[in-house]
């Protein structure tokens, strides 16, 4: 087996029986993202976090942002799956990141359940969890791991 196969046969084995199919720890979306470069990313976090926090570092070609909620106001986005659409295939191996893994595991089970069989959650998001002293990044995700970002 490939890298990738047995990185998603681990990401398909963690959660189960799940809505979606399955979840990858930042590092593994990684590793994907620079295995196989039909992998998409979707990151679905407001696009003023994406402005003011930061950003992943990765092609363009594999990275796709469609908000899940919208800044300001919070309000499901309801134009998600035709802007999901705009930047995956059905048949694509999706892998959707939010700040710390709550609207990324809305989006991969939507996205499920309108078609898409390859949506994965990244654990931890992109931020990670608070810390004690109420600031993300130094606990978990995409950040802590030290995987490239870009900062805002």
């Amino acid at each position: 087996m490939s890298l990738a196969a047995d990185i998603l046969s681990a990401a398909r084995a963690r959660i189960q029986p799940a809505p979606y199919a399955g979840a990858v720890t930042p590092q593994e979306a990684y590793a994907l993202l620079e295995a196989e470069p039909k992998i998409k990313l979707v990151d679905v976090r407001t696009n003023a976090e994406r402005d003011w926090v930061g950003r992943v570092a990765i092609g363009e070609a594999q990275h796709g942002a469609v908000q899940w909620s919208t800044y300001p106001g919070g309000v499901v986005n309801p134009d998600f799956l035709a802007q999901l659409a705009g930047v995956a295939g059905k048949d694509d191996v999706i892998l959707f990141l939010c700040r710390s893994g709550v609207r990324s595991r809305h989006a991969a089970k939507l996205a499920t359940e309108h078609g898409y069989p390859n949506c994965f959650d990244i654990l931890e998001g992109f931020e990670g969890d608070k810390d004690e002293h109420g600031h993300r990044k130094h606990v978990a995700g995409w950040c802590k791991a030290g995987l490239p970002w870009l900062g805002a």
